[in-house]
Formats: structure tokens, sequence, C-alpha cells
């Protein structure tokens, strides 16, 4: 038994030099530092809470990393390793690497380290349990090899040992009283812990905005207003694979008067009560489909990639200020409904995604419920070729004149006919198509464009149908300024009436182009607060070339938790 710890002990350095090249030295001072907090799940360090799901383009991203953990966790799926001879034969391991010399020690002094089968080490990733077991089990067998039975040990090595145990004596004692106490932080949290299934995170959003110009209209009538919306989310998972989240909202955060475009994201009005405004289910059907399940306020948004990095936030306020901003109007068509949805890897870049929304799924009422009342179907193909990111999105939904709301774009963006282009008690149903784009520039650069149409066909006598435009283009600056901080600009035109293909006087109501331009700065205070200043200018509010132009402006603050 002395025998066997000399001989590990011997041989320490070369373990404790093989974890420091599989694990960044900051992710092992956060894990011993941080305690419980360096252990979160994939929501709470991959995404914002404003993001009702997994971020952009991210039903790709999160579909990839978690089958990237199952392959590496799973027994039908070990990652094979191959002896390395010599440390050129890796090839994403350079002179300069801080831990050269260590990895040419282990390769061509002791042999007992592996690379993988594609000639590199990737030294900066996490190892996962069985990589570490091959890795150690090498060292184990060169233990054996070079030590034998103790005769052949050199007495310089002997000595090093023993200088190694006077020196780091302290450092050990050290490590293992935060360990001791680690772990006693641990039981704590885990036997006082909310619950062993679910976490709760939340969303808090203080608002002071005003809208000024459009004097011949009105706008310059509405006060400043200091307005609030908050957001309780408890995220449960029973398989690990599965998310079920209920969300409570409570807000007073009310639209400006005589004003129909430039809607905030955080607008929500139940006047401070309590609401269920989002309840719904995420689980894996094998590997390669992911399916959503809303009973409450489900948004496209939630599953379909919108590929709009940096303005997107989920109707949350990390991001863009305005419903319009944030994302291609088609995804607000049809939407704060139950249904279903899925996404479906066709393959490593490209996605399918549909689904089906119904606005009166509740009501047993004659002309409602699930399939007979407002309804609305979409279908997107995504390309994501990491730097790139490519929609094309169409969509069919259908209006009931007796529904509680016909609007058509939920959530705001557009002029009062882009959004009732036949008033708001007519029946009527639309077919929509668009394209959105987005290119990564660089670390610091963004930029995302989208356009749309929807041909809306009214069900009332003596209407025909109407043709309704929308585009925009943004550019984002991430980390201007700082960590974390976002610059962002965008310029379109909210969802107008572009012309009514009928043969009536009707036509001569065409909207004018509202041009709406956006510029937002947040300025992130830290991990848990954020500073967001913001104006818009509108042109043609309420569709009219004649009135005014306006502005709406708003300082927001954002906690996050």
């Amino acid at each position: 038994m002395r025998k066997l710890t000399w001989q590990i002990l011997l041989f320490s350095p070369l373990l404790a030099a093989f974890w420091g090249l599989n694990a960044p030295a900051q992710a092992k001072e956060a894990a011993v530092d941080s305690g419980i907090d360096a252990v979160k799940t994939d929501r709470q360090t991959d995404h914002n809470f404003g993001s009702k799901q997994l971020s952009v383009g991210d039903f790709i991203e999160a579909n990839e990393g978690q089958r990237l953990r199952q392959d590496n966790g799973n027994d039908d799926e070990v990652v094979s390793l191959d002896q390395v001879t010599s440390v050129s034969q890796l090839s994403d391991v350079q002179p300069t690497d801080w831990a050269f010399q260590a990895l040419q020690s282990l390769v061509e002094r002791y042999g007992c380290i592996a690379g993988y089968p594609d000639g590199t080490f990737r030294g900066n990733n996490f190892m996962t349990r069985y990589e570490f077991a091959a890795g150690l089990n090498a060292c184990l067998d060169q233990i054996v090899a070079i030590v034998g039975n103790g005769d052949s040990l050199d007495p310089s090595d002997l000595a090093t040992i023993r200088r190694l145990q006077e020196e780091f004596a302290a450092e050990l004692a050290t490590l293992r009283g935060r360990v001791d106490g680690l772990e006693a932080r641990v039981s704590e949290l885990e036997a006082n812990q909310f619950s062993t299934t679910t976490k709760l995170e939340g969303e808090a959003v203080f608002a002071i905005a005003d809208a000024f110009g459009g004097e011949d209209i009105g706008v310059d009538d509405n006060q400043t207003v200091f307005q609030n919306r908050v957001r309780l989310n408890f995220v449960s998972s029973f398989s690990g694979r599965d998310q079920l989240w209920t969300r409570l909202d409570s807000g007073n955060a009310t639209t400006f008067n005589n004003l129909d475009q430039g809607v905030f994201t955080h607008n929500f009005d139940n006047e401070n009560g309590v609401n269920i405004g989002w309840l719904a289910y995420y689980f894996p059907l094998g590997d390669n489909i992911q399916v959503y399940l809303p009973a409450a306020g489900g948004l496209w948004q939630d599953f379909v990639p919108t590929i709009s990095p940096y303005f997107e936030g989920y109707t949350g306020a990390e991001n863009a200020i305005s419903s319009f901003a944030e994302s291609n109007p088609i995804y607000k068509l049809g939407t704060d409904a139950p249904g279903i949805g899925a996404n479906i890897d066709i393959t490593d870049s490209l996605m399918l995604s549909a689904g089906y929304l119904a606005g009166d799924a509740s009501s047993p009422d004659r002309g409602n419920g699930l399939f007979n009342g407002d309804y609305s179907i979409m279908g997107q193909l995504t390309f994501d070729s990491g730097d790139l990111q490519v929609g094309l999105t169409y969509n069919h939904a259908f209006f009931n004149a007796s529904g509680a709301d016909n609007s058509i774009f939920k959530l705001g963006p557009g002029t009062d006919g882009g959004v009732q282009p036949f008033g708001d008690a007519a029946a009527l149903y639309t077919n929509s198509y668009a394209l959105s784009a987005a290119y990564q520039l660089s670390d610091r650069l963004s930029v995302n464009a989208f356009g749309g149409f929807t041909d809306a066909e009214s069900l009332s006598p003596g209407q025909d149908s109407a043709d309704i435009w929308y585009y925009g283009l943004g550019v984002a600056l991430p980390d201007f300024g700082g960590p974390g901080n976002l610059l962002g600009l965008m310029a379109g035109a909210e969802p107008y009436v572009g012309g009514f293909n009928d043969s009536s006087s009707r036509s001569a109501g065409a909207d004018d182009t509202p041009l709406h331009v956006e510029a937002f700065y947040r300025y992130q205070l830290n991990d848990n607060i954020s500073i967001t200043p913001g104006v818009i200018w509108l042109s043609a509010p309420q569709g009219s070339e004649d009135a005014d132009d306006a502005f709406v402006g708003v300082l927001r603050t954002t906690f996050s938790f």
C-alpha cells in the first residue's frame, strides 16, 4: 500500500498537468470559489430570462449541444482516443501554449496521453468522465511500466516527492478545508432548496417613457409615464431533457394614446394584477425533433428561430425596445394562443419548423374551439451556417369576426390599417410570406434584415383583399463600450396597407409608408441589472404622411434574477 502511494505521488504532477490541460484555470477556480453558483443549467448560463425559449437560431444550437452531451455520456457513444507518441501529432497544440512543456513531457517522456482521431487534443475543452478515465488509465499503465516493483525509482525522484509534499502541504490543507466547506454549503442548499425539479427566474422592468410630436393627431397630449412589468418563471424539468414553463405576469405598461406604432416590448397591462401569462412544455422526440406544447400564451418565437440576433428578446426587456425592431412581424401574426409546434433537424445546418396555434381553443362556443375558431399555421425552413442565418417563412391564419381580438399582428407592430385592415369586427384570413437573414461580420458587429408580405382576404360583403407590407434593417454592436453592453440601430416600415384590391373607393384608404427608426443602448450595470435608454422616430404616424412626425423615448431598467 505504501509503495503504491509513493508511486502515485511520483506521478501526481503529471495527473495535475493532465487535468489542467483539459479544464481552463478560470473554470477550476470558479468551481471552488463560487460553490453552488458554479453549477448552472444551460438555460441560466446561455440565455437571458427575457427569452421565453432558447435564444436566436437556438433550437439548432440547443439540439446540437444536447446531442453532444448525450453522445459523451452514453455507453453507446464513447469517443475513441488514439495514443500519441509525439506532441507534433496534435495539430491544435502550439509551442506558445501555456501548458506546452507539460504536455510535451506527458507525451514524449512518459507516453501517457491520447489525442482525438482527428489529430487534435482540444486542450480548452472540458473533459467527460470517459475521457478522464482513458487518460488516467494510460498514466497508470505507465506508472506500472516505469516503476515496476519500485527498484527502479531514482533517488532524485524520491527527493522531489518529499520536497513537493513539504511545499504543497499548506495549499492542500487549504483546499481540503474549502472543499469541506463547499460540501457543507451544498448540503444546506439541498436541504432548503425550493424544489428538486423546479427553479425560479424573474424579470422586473421599470420604465420612464413619453411620446411627443404628432401635434395634429394628439400624440403630444401624452404625459410622461412611469410604468412596470414583472415576470416570474417557474422552470421545471422531469427528465433533464424537457422543460415545463409556468410564467406569472403583472404590469401596468399601457400604450400611448393616438399612436398606433412604436409599441414597447414590455407593454403589458393588467393593472398590476397577477395572471398566468405563459404555460408551455418542451420535450424531445428522439435526437432530431423538439416539440413545443403551449397551453396558454404561445408565441411563434418561442420555438421558431427568428433570425434576429441581439434584437430578439422574446417580448422580454433585454434587447430592442420595440416589438417591431425585435424581429420580423410575421412572428407576431396570430399568436398569444395555445397549440403545438415542432422543430426537425434535417441536417446540422438545416431545420424545419412547423406549428399550429388556436386563439379560441378554450371556448366551447359555436365557431370557436381548437379547430373552428381563430387559428394560425406556420412553417419555416432555417439555414444556419454559424455566421450566416437565413429563414424562409409562411403563415396562414384565420380571424373570426366574433373573436375577442381579430388584430392580425399581436403585441403591437403596425399601423391601424396594417393590424386591422377591414376594421375591428371583420372576419378574414391571411397568407403571409417572409424572408429573414442575419450575418455576423465579427464578434462586435452583426447585421440582420427582414421583409414580408401579407395578403389579407376579407370575408365581409363589399370588401376584397388588402396588401400588407413590412421590412427592416438592423445593425447591432455587442460589447460596445464594455462587456455585456449593446448598441442597436433599426430602420424599416411597420406593417402597413400598401393597397386594397377591389373596385370600391376603399382603395383610397391605403397607408403611406410609415418609417420606423430606432436606436437603443443597453448598459449592463452588472449581471442582474441593465439600463437601456432608447428613442423611436415615426414618420407618417397612423399611416398618414400629412401627420406630424412622432417620437417615443424610454429609459428602461431591467432587473433579472
